[in-house]
């Protein structure tokens, strides 16, 4: 009795504590109607931003994306898209169906090749999928190779299914919401106590003009560079200013029909005494490719890549002339690896997501990605704090979640990053020889002689370094090119070299900290340190992790052949836990008390009763067992080989045990073999933490 009055009260207070937050954060008047505060405010229209844009539109949340730019670049940039953000893109009305049509075959793309000339020798070549990669045991969908300007564009078109449009300057009076604004900088950030105040310029006949925008929370998603990150006075800490490189778009269908016949990949790594580059096969039948080199300024300077220079860069890279090569675009960049302090500023009104808060190595293509996913852990928190559901304080989980991540990821792309020097090492082209002989230039003779001068020592002293790929030396009849030659396919054989996949980290990444109820009868673990190697991705109910994937089918459909994902019982329209049981007794008395603690909650659940493989027909038992509640959903498991586990036992749990998932398809919390008794109260604990009201009592 005295528990259930003291939680009973509790609950009282925090709601009245939430409902007072939001009042303070946005006022009264801005949640869902023609409001003058935009109760989310995105900077940034780069796919992190579009596609938090239309994950918070799907949960009924009003938003608007400001994008400096007056248009959405065509460089390729990104192009890996690992298999959680084809999940989450799964949620976005068969998105990432689109992508899988629209990609290329992953014949073409499945390697990558080492060479001394994308048409002369191959020194070796890895390929990076796996019969696993293409069954779908762990995951309803496969990674895709799919260009950042591509994956924009469709972005784009299912924000207008969303009712999105584009807006420039004129005419614009009023943001209720569902626009991007071209062409609109971020200049000034400042915070009142009831809302964050954005003023943009923009170009209008030639003039510039400035828009305030009062919004209720700000996030920046606007890059490496991010204007919301300097204007907040957020830093970043790691390792700066790792390698100044230079990107080169260009096209042409003749290389991409040799590659299609006769060694297609997605990276081509090559080395020759002429040149060093790495080609980046985006689209080989269409014929688009961008070749990244090192440059090392001041002796060398970004304006010296002239298009002239870079077809002929090309040239030697290629080993053959390109009649239609057409150079597109050529862009210079700086390799980081940091994280920023904090996500959150300003009492948590402007939070950093996507490169804004993190700029890794491009090494495993962690970049993008992660920056996905940091929006799909954030936008079912916005959604919640907008729709009254929680607190202001669980929007300090998704810092408490997604850091670490962020931290871990760095740690793998430099270990990415390592092991795509180990081939050039061990042809004699240690990257790290190359960076130290150019920081003693710049020590000693750069405040001396002439720039021209220093810059012939430069190129000099690599050409010596290149010399060691010449035919003379890298030969096998050579003893030292042989034994070169030997230790590179020594790399390739032992899984040393650069890879593109990493099932463990991509799928198998776990929230410590945050809105999650850890295991009480278990210490938790640290993650492994990330060693830069393939490691396959094992199932996981633990607390934080992502829901394990398997294919079910409705038993309320029992001559349907349809099956869906377990992912798929998780909604992406609305901000709704899910509960997952087994068809026993104790189960069924647990889903009873979450069904009224979430509505006490204000929270919307779903259960799920998971039938055993083979069950035809059992939906009157829960109908009669959950009544008066009606929103649960019956289904059975899909075991299509023998050797598939049961659902309980990829879980590493049994039948008794009950698994709460939240709205971003992470596990809330789980009791692995026996329900406890007072089922109330623990679903009010479950509920307070995973809805950020514990950190009010903190």
């Amino acid at each position: 009795m005295g528990v259930f009055g003291l939680t009973t009260r509790r609950s009282n207070g925090l709601h009245k504590v939430m409902q007072s937050q939001w009042r303070n954060l946005s006022s009264s008047k801005t949640i869902n109607g023609d409001d003058s505060i935009l109760p989310v405010l995105i900077v940034g229209a780069g796919p992190v931003g579009l596609t938090l844009s239309a994950l918070l539109t799907k949960l009924g949340v009003k938003c608007a994306v400001l994008e400096k730019s007056g248009s959405f670049s065509k460089h390729p940039q990104a192009h890996f898209i690992n298999n959680r953000s084809m999940e989450v893109f799964r949620k976005l009305d068969g998105l990432a169906e689109e992508i899988q049509r629209s990609q290329p075959p992953v014949d073409f793309w499945r390697k990558f090749i080492y060479c001394t000339s994308v048409t002369g020798s191959i020194l070796g070549s890895v390929d990076h999928m796996q019969p696993q990669d293409y069954d779908r045991v762990v995951s309803p969908v496969s990674v895709a190779h799919f260009s950042q300007y591509k994956l924009t564009r469709l972005l784009l078109k299912h924000l207008e299914s969303l009712g999105f449009h584009g807006q420039c300057g004129e005419g614009l009076e009023s943001l209720s919401g569902s626009k991007i604004l071209m062409g609109h900088e971020c200049i000034s950030i400042n915070t009142t106590a009831n809302s964050v105040n954005v003023t943009a310029s923009f170009l209008k006949e030639g003039k510039y003009m400035k828009k305030d925008i009062q919004c209720g929370i700000l996030v920046g998603t606007d890059g490496a560079g991010s204007t919301v990150r300097r204007l907040v006075g957020i830093n970043m800490r790691g390792e700066r200013n790792l390698q100044n490189l230079v990107s080169v778009h260009f096209l042409s269908q003749k290389l991409g029909q040799y590659l299609m016949n006769e060694r297609p990949g997605m990276l081509f790594f090559i080395f020759n005494t002429d040149a060093i580059g790495v080609l980046v096969a985006h689209d080989l039948e269409q014929g688009e490719f961008v070749l990244q080199m090192p440059y090392y300024p001041p002796q060398q300077k970004f304006e010296d890549f002239s298009s002239e220079m870079c077809e002929r860069l090309i040239y030697k890279l290629v080993g053959r002339n390109l009649a239609d090569m057409d150079v597109i675009d050529i862009k210079p960049w700086v390799m980081h690896a940091e994280v920023v302090e904090k996500y959150l500023s300003c009492n948590s009104r402007v939070i950093l997501a996507g490169d804004a808060a993190h700029r890794f190595p491009p090494a495993g293509g962690f970049g993008m990605n992660t920056g996905i996913q940091d929006v799909h852990n954030l936008a079912w928190k916005l959604a919640s704090v907008v729709k009254g559901i929680a607190p202001t304080s669980i929007l300090s989980t998704y810092e408490m979640e997604r850091m670490p991540i962020a931290n871990f990821n760095t740690a793998l792309s430099l270990e990415n990053f390592r092991a795509a020097m180990a081939v050039p090492a061990a042809l004699g082209l240690d990257p790290t020889t190359a960076n130290t002989v150019h920081q003693v230039i710049n020590n000693t003779v750069g405040s001396i002689l002439p720039s021209k001068v220093q810059k012939s020592i430069l190129d000099g002293l690599f050409a010596i370094g290149r010399a060691q790929l010449s035919d003379f030396i890298l030969n096998k009849n050579n003893p030292l090119g042989s034994s070169r030659l030997a230790e590179v396919r020594r790399i390739f054989e032992e899984g040393k070299s650069l890879q593109l996949q990493f099932p463990a980290e991509d799928l198998g990444f776990r929230y410590l900290h945050g809105a999650v109820v850890p295991d009480s009868d278990r210490m938790e673990d640290a993650p492994n340190a990330p060693t830069g190697r393939r490691r396959d991705y094992v199932p996981s109910s633990d607390p934080g992790s992502r829901l394990p994937h398997m294919s079910i089918r409705a038993l309320s459909k029992p001559h349907s052949e349809e099956m869906v994902s377990t992912l798929d019982l998780v909604s992406g329209d609305k901000v709704e836990f899910l509960l997952i049981i087994a068809p026993v007794e104790s189960s069924y008395h647990l889903a009873q008390a979450a069904f009224k603690v979430a509505q006490d909650f204000n929270a919307s659940m779903k259960v799920c009763v998971m039938w055993p493989d083979g069950t035809v027909d059992a939906v009157a038992r829960s109908k009669t067992a959950l009544a008066p509640w009606d929103n649960y959903i019956d289904v059975v498991e899909v075991r299509q080989s023998a050797t598939l586990k049961s659902w309980w036992d990829l879980c590493q749990m049994t039948y008794r045990g009950a698994i709460l998932v939240r709205p971003d398809e992470h596990i809330a919390w789980r009791v692995k073999s026996r329900v406890v008794s007072d089922f109330t109260s623990e679903m009010k604990k479950v509920f307070s933490t995973a809805l950020g009201f514990d950190s009010i009592y903190q």
